[in-house]
């Protein structure tokens, strides 16, 4: 049996002029991954990222760490697979169509255009595009040109079934990736609905993993969301 690990990336830069890369508290969060694992004597026999810097960034991290660490690391294959949602394209696209039906969300953006708090702004952006995205998951929203909710799963479980394969017997294997493909890994675990996938997705913490045991046609959740190198609870953010 071989073990599957997945990790959400470190924190990006929300809300800044370029959010694909990882902010001060990303990078801290990313070096206490490679730390705990390294210290704990965790090896891999394979290791990947998907295409996003922020992806990158983390799992780099961690290498760094371990080669610091005196332990040995894989190579780090960046894998498009494991790319997030085009969520940035759904909500440019999607937001004025939306904010033309549905006056919850037109409520929801003129809270966010109109809040000055740094933090009620990110909140208010959260509950935004909450919305926005779980119309566009439903079908309800549909916006031409961009990758659909069902190809965006169907990719990822593509991207689960190539690291399944090339694990080799009872290793471990680590994907740094975004909320998204966690996701659809637990909706493959779980057989949840679109829906429920899509609420998993909220919650992956920032540098969180989680795992899954694979064993032939088996893929089995052991553990989600863990993140007990975080130990500071101002370390432990969602974006």
């Amino acid at each position: 049996m071989s073990r599957v690990i997945l990790v959400r990336h470190a924190q990006a830069s929300f809300l800044e002029p370029i959010y694909d890369k990882l902010c001060a508290t990303g990078e801290v969060q990313a070096r206490l991954l490679g730390e705990y694992w390294a210290r704990r004597g965790v090896l891999f026999s394979c290791a990947g990222s998907g295409p996003r810097v922020r992806h990158v960034q983390t799992a780099r991290m961690v290498e760094e760490v371990y080669r610091e660490l005196g332990r040995e690391f894989p190579e780090v294959a960046v894998m498009n697979e494991f790319d997030e949602y085009p969520a940035q394209a759904v909500l440019k696209l999607g937001l004025p169509q939306v904010l033309g039906k549905s006056q919850e969300v037109r409520h929801l953006h003129r809270a966010f255009e109109q809040c000055k708090d740094a933090g009620e702004r990110k909140r208010d952006f959260q509950k935004m595009f909450e919305a926005v995205i779980g119309k566009w998951v439903s079908g309800e929203l549909m916006v031409d040109g961009v990758e659909s909710w069902e190809d965006f799963c169907a990719r990822v479980d593509r991207g689960i079934t190539t690291i399944v394969n090339s694990a080799t017997p009872s290793g471990d294997s680590v994907v740094v990736t975004s909320g998204g493909p966690i996701g659809v890994a637990m909706r493959r675990s779980l057989n949840l609905s679109h829906a429920d996938t899509l609420q998993l997705t909220w919650m992956s913490r920032n540098a969180s993993f989680t795992e899954f045991l694979s064993s032939g046609d088996r893929f089995t959740l052991s553990t989600f969301n863990a993140h007990p190198h975080l130990e500071d609870e101002s370390l432990l953010t969602y974006r």
